[in-house]
């Protein structure tokens, strides 16, 4: 199926502090993905190359013309450009395939941030897919979208020199995420829409990472288990309740997110995650998979403030 690469252990150091983590990390990439969707449709089920000029609830009109009738559209396409009601910080990102070997091929480095602090916070990935294929990956929390990829690759290239990875470049990848810092969910999604959605466009990522592919499997395994014929408007409904309910679990989310890119400046954002990777384990698995406790909460709000405490109280309850 997906197989993704699993690491049974995971590594993050920062300026002061350096952390082994016994959590198992994940990825998949999206060729396996696209493999398996069209191993379980039909060839006449799925279209790759056609640009959608309109949606309705049961429709898809494409750019030549043609039309597509449905029971119920659900549109998954990601942004189509601004998302409105929401304030957002970005998380941006550009990797390098090489072809060489890792010193640690069972162990990634997740967030290294021991790198220069330029613009925002920064730190670097390394992910040892196979014996012979490393992915590093130059990453950065900004208030700005825009992403240089040719000067983002050079720093990535340098990353992987420093770090003893020289060699031939197999592939890249690039990406900017969005970071929900504040917003008005009646803005971002009016109740009389009509038309269900589906990943970053409904609003279906983690708050901080901006990670989707958790609660796109999440929601697939809910519908799935719905039973019964939904028509667009119903399904909308449906979708949009589910956002609702995930906006709300969010709340302390976008609170830490406030204080990330408002208490702190660029070049000391990373003392956030710093203090943040103190806690334990169990915590610090619960706050990827947005399942915080009230006493996980309790825990990353204690201890030796990272930034000054008035400037982060006043960044928290910032509407």
């Amino acid at each position: 199926m997906l197989r993704p690469r699993t690491w049974p252990t995971h590594r993050v150091h920062f300026p002061g502090r350096e952390r082994r983590i016994d959590i198992p990390y994940n990825t998949v990439q999206s060729a396996a993905l696209d493999r398996v969707i069209r191993m379980h449709l039909p060839p006449g089920k799925w279209r790759t190359g056609a640009k959608v000029a309109n949606l309705t609830g049961d429709s898809v009109e494409l750019e030549g013309g043609e039309t597509l009738l449905a029971r119920a559209v659900i549109d998954a396409r990601g942004p189509q450009g601004p998302m409105p009601g929401l304030t957002l910080g970005w998380q941006k990102f550009v990797g390098v395939e090489l072809a060489s070997t890792s010193p640690d091929p069972e162990c990634a480095i997740v967030m290294d941030a021991t790198v220069d602090q330029i613009g925002g916070y920064r730190f670097a990935y390394i992910l040892p897919l196979a014996p012979q294929r490393v992915l590093v990956e130059d990453t950065y929390y900004t208030l700005d979208p825009t992403l240089d990829e040719n000067e983002v690759v050079a720093r990535a290239h340098a990353i992987a020199e420093e770090a003893g990875l020289d060699g031939k470049e197999l592939r890249r990848e690039s990406g900017v995420l969005p970071i929900v810092i504040s917003g008005k969910p009646d803005l971002f999604w009016p109740k009389d829409d009509p038309i269900a959605r589906l990943g970053l466009t409904g609003g279906f990522f983690h708050a901080t990472t901006g990670y989707s592919i958790g609660l796109a499997l999440q929601m697939a395994q809910e519908f799935a288990r719905l039973g019964g014929e939904y028509d667009g408007p119903a399904l909308a409904q449906w979708t949009r309740s589910r956002f609702l309910r995930h906006w709300h679990n969010m709340r302390f989310y976008r609170a830490l997110n406030r204080m990330m890119f408002y208490a702190a400046g660029d070049e000391e954002r990373y003392r956030i995650f710093e203090h943040f990777y103190r806690l334990p384990r169990s915590t610090i698995a619960r706050f990827y998979a947005g399942t915080l406790t009230a006493l996980d909460k309790a825990r990353i709000l204690t201890g030796k403030p990272p930034v000054v405490m008035s400037a982060a109280l006043k960044a928290m309850v910032r509407p």
